[in-house]
């Protein structure tokens, strides 16, 4: 499993006001309300949706988009994109900064997002994460061959699978290197000659007067006092998802080179948007 990134500097102490309590309050209701009722909402279009289509998820992604977008709206954090969605099939990989990843990359583009397997056991965001169809893996290389299978199986199924290469989450204001391990997932003879991977920059920009890592949230720091402050806040920043070109795997020689492409193409979004 890789190590999650630490910062040379400790995250920002928790202040919360009597009003930023309030909102706190009055958020929390409605994004959980939003979020679990979303989410049984899918659960049951699912009863329907998995008999009829079997793998194939017509209907449940849109559910999945409209409580990502409207989660910003309840946030009060302005939500922008630029670029183009990918046509054809293939992966899509994404600098990480924070769990509000998660809504950002959702609420444009329909996509399954592949994860760590200890995911799977988070209280709350398990479920989730369970029910919108991400793939679960464990970073054990006898493993490989089965996820191979089952990467195959999703992507030739029309599925767009997101990738964090990086593999953990950064205070937001750079992108680190890309892992390469995952990469060689695309090469298998039956991928390589029709997959294309999206790169996709999503950048930050913190409230005014607030630090530029604001919404970062990395290493060791506990979901609960991140989710307090980002719901205290009044007045909001915005969030910026920038979709470059897709690039065809077969124009590449090995999984690093591809690797070594595709960060170079997020990390000079990132900092061409910064």
């Amino acid at each position: 499993m890789s190590p999650t990134w630490e910062s040379d500097n400790p995250p920002d102490a928790l202040k919360v006001s009597p009003v930023g309590w309030l909102l706190v309050a009055i958020r929390g209701l409605s994004l959980g309300a939003l979020v679990f009722g979303g989410l049984i909402i899918l659960l049951l279009v699912r009863l329907i949706e998995r008999p009829v289509f079997g793998l194939h998820r017509p209907m449940t992604p849109f559910i999945t988009q409209f409580v990502c977008r409207n989660a910003f709206r309840i946030l009060m954090i302005r939500f922008e994109t630029k670029g183009e969605l990918m046509q054809h099939r293939g992966a899509v990989v994404a600098n990480h900064s924070s769990w509000l990843d998660i809504f950002a990359l959702n609420a444009r583009k329909r996509i399954y997002f592949v994860s760590k397997a200890e995911v799977a056991n988070w209280p709350g965001i398990g479920w989730l994460a369970r029910a919108t169809g991400t793939v679960f893996i464990e970073r054990n290389p006898r493993r490989a061959r089965e996820h191979n299978d089952i990467f195959e199986q999703r992507l030739l199924a029309g599925h767009k699978l997101l990738f964090f290469p990086e593999g953990t989450s950064s205070d937001g204001l750079r992108v680190l290197p890309f892992k390469t391990t995952l990469f060689a997932s695309f090469f298998t003879p039956i991928l390589r000659e029709y997959m294309y991977i999206q790169p996709v920059t999503v950048l930050y920009h913190p409230p005014k007067g607030q630090s530029k890592r604001f919404y970062g949230w990395w290493g060791d720091m506990e979901l609960a006092p991140h989710l307090i402050k980002t719901l205290a806040t009044w007045a909001q920043g915005h969030v910026e998802v920038i979709y470059h070109p897709p690039v065809k795997v077969a124009g590449f020689e090995s999984r690093k080179s591809l690797a070594v492409h595709l960060e170079t193409i997020v990390r000079q979004g990132h900092t061409d948007a910064r």
